[in-house]
């Protein structure tokens, strides 16, 4: 089964935001959406959710509504927790860079290891786009993205696989995702920003976003800006993603509903 990244299968953090983020907790979103936020290349727009382990980086104005959500799907018996929220330019970059020199798997929709060394380039980097995002390009760089599971439907020692097999028909956190689906409706302030199969990135009914915020951070990335920003990192297969990014920008980055 395929195993998305994440750092540790943790406890939800609930809390204050830091201190360092206070000048965001009035509506500034604005001021927070640049090329370094756009890019996961700074964590001047995030704030920290303290609790009893490591503290997950969010964007400072997600904080209140994440928390409503959490709560309302406490009283529904749910306990939604976080796998992955804020994930930097490097983190990023490094997976895709393990996964060009095969030092992560690559696998297609049937959940099957995929042998990058018979394929094209191209082939590769569509392949690795399928499910995991172009540095520069995630939503998870600003802080409005979330990946989530059920910590009710499984004990301590479970280790989240984030597959489809667990999120749908019988899967251990299809309860959650099928009562999520009441809420998730068009126009609510989150959503799936990858819940149909565009013929880009896989569905992940596990992800969440912030529409509200997302939806601004979306708007501003171009091809100029990820462009400017590939060209100045040590990106593996850089020269294919580059004369075939306006066709991943239409494909894998630019959702519409």
């Amino acid at each position: 089964m395929r195993r998305t990244d994440f750092a540790a299968n943790r406890p939800l953090l609930l809390g204050r935001r830091a201190s360092i983020n206070n000048a965001m907790q009035v509506n500034h979103s604005h001021l927070s959406i640049n090329r370094d936020s756009l890019t996961g290349s700074t964590e001047k727009h995030l704030a920290e959710w303290q609790g009893c382990a490591s503290p997950f980086l969010v964007h400072g104005e997600v904080i209140d509504p994440l928390n409503r959500l959490v709560s309302h799907a406490a009283e529904h018996g749910f306990q939604l927790r976080l796998c992955s929220s804020f994930r930097s330019f490097d983190r990023q970059l490094k997976i895709w860079n393990d996964k060009v020199l095969g030092l992560r798997p690559v696998y297609n929709d049937d959940g099957a290891v995929i042998d990058l060394s018979q394929l094209s380039e191209w082939q590769q980097a569509q392949a690795i786009l399928r499910w995991s995002a172009l540095p520069g390009t995630s939503r998870h760089h600003w802080g409005t993205d979330f990946d989530i599971y059920d910590a009710a439907a499984v004990d301590s020692n479970y280790r989240v696989q984030l597959t489809p097999d667990e999120v749908e028909g019988d899967g251990v956190f299809a309860p959650m995702h099928n009562w999520l689906d009441t809420l998730l409706v068009p126009g609510a302030e989150f959503y799936r920003p990858y819940a149909l199969d565009r013929g880009g990135i896989a569905p992940e009914r596990w992800h969440i976003s912030y529409r509200p915020l997302a939806e601004q951070f979306a708007a501003k990335l171009n091809t100029q800006l990820i462009t400017e920003r590939i060209e100045n990192s040590q990106i593996l297969l850089r020269d294919v993603v580059l004369a075939h990014l306006d066709e991943i920008y239409q494909r894998y980055i630019q959702l519409r509903d």
